[in-house]
């Protein structure tokens, strides 16, 4: 039964006070992780009518960019893989590793972070950390064009996969599809832009690095091209909260919470956009130091249910290319 099968984390929930379930909500994506435990955090917080210094708010949505990076990085050295190539996944790992090690070293942890808390983030930006992530950024940006060169214009590679799978926009719409995925199918919709949250306001807004990347073939070439375009819009976006976290004046993190948080009755539905598309936890509190319920609409579950509909009567070697163009991860299907 989906839901239960991987850890039934919707009913761990449950018996977990609201600083225990960051750790069940940060895993069912594992390349995504400090994206997952946004959602909870920011929904408990507007719950709670909690205002997060703004320190918080630009190290968050770094650290969300970072992880943006980390997750596309992954599909865009093992897609080419599956097809049959296997040194671009040599060159989007050196990159990986770059920006793992200022992540890992920000919150000592390597795949599940850890760090959001209720309220901000678990500790203060380490002395120079800010100058490390630049140089890391930096070097992505100018190593990228070498993951590209493999890739970009590869005729085997456009050969797989040009108007293979094609999604169609109305399709993509009546299966709740989001994300890169969607994106590449025409719909321009983006939750940084279209509802902010974090800083994605005032990033996304005029004059901002922010732009929301679309194709319109909804093939699986689409699919890939979005993905690395959207890797350059996220060093953009790093370096500009870099940036700004450079011109604030020090200060708190965090929000000093009371021995036992408990969150007022009610109910909120807290969506955000995560790596592989919409993420969204619905959250229903009695008053208690426990939720309620806590529902997870992971992005992955949703974008897989398309391929009932792509994969019949397609050739065995184009379902290898169609199915590994939805970019989805198996513990964010199951939860």
């Amino acid at each position: 039964m989906i839901g239960y099968m991987h850890r039934g984390a919707e009913k761990l929930f449950e018996a977990r006070d609201y600083r225990q379930i960051i750790v069940l909500a940060n895993r069912h994506d594992w390349l995504s992780a400090f994206a997952n435990e946004l959602g909870v955090v920011l929904g408990v917080e507007h719950m709670l009518g909690m205002e997060v210094p703004e320190r918080a708010v630009w190290a968050r949505t770094l650290l969300a960019e970072l992880n943006r990076m980390l997750n596309h990085l992954m599909f865009l050295g093992s897609y080419p893989l599956e097809l049959g190539a296997i040194t671009p996944i040599f060159y989007a790992f050196t990159e990986r590793e770059e920006l793992q090690a200022v992540m890992e070293e920000i919150s000592g942890g390597r795949l599940h972070y850890m760090f959001n808390r209720v309220g901000g983030l678990k500790d203060d930006l380490p002395a120079g950390w800010l100058g490390r992530v630049m140089d890391a950024v930096a070097g992505v940006r100018r190593r990228l064009p070498d993951l590209e060169g493999l890739i970009v214009g590869n005729e085997i590679l456009h050969a797989r996969t040009r108007g293979v799978g094609v999604l169609s926009r109305e399709m993509a719409l009546a299966y709740g599809v989001s994300g890169p995925i969607a994106r590449a199918s025409g719909i321009d919709f983006d939750l940084r832009r279209d509802e902010p949250y974090l800083a994605y306001g005032e990033l996304f807004g005029p004059g901002g690095p922010g732009r929301v990347v679309t194709r319109t073939e909804g093939d699986s070439l689409a699919r890939f091209q979005c993905l690395l375009e959207q890797v350059h819009v996220s060093l953009a976006l790093a370096e500009a909260c870099v940036d700004r976290l450079a011109s604030l004046p020090q200060g708190p993190i965090n929000v000093r919470l009371p021995k036992v948080l408990r969150v007022p009755e009610g109910h909120r539905y807290t969506w955000t956009e995560n790596p592989l598309g919409i993420n969204g936890y619905y959250l229903v509190s009695k008053g208690d130091k426990t939720p309620w319920r806590l529902k997870l609409r992971s992005a992955s579950f949703n974008n897989v249910q398309v391929l009932s509909r792509l994969l019949p009567g397609c050739l065995i070697a184009d379902m290898v290319a169609i199915l590994g163009s939805m970019f989805f991860v198996v513990g964010d299907i199951d939860k």
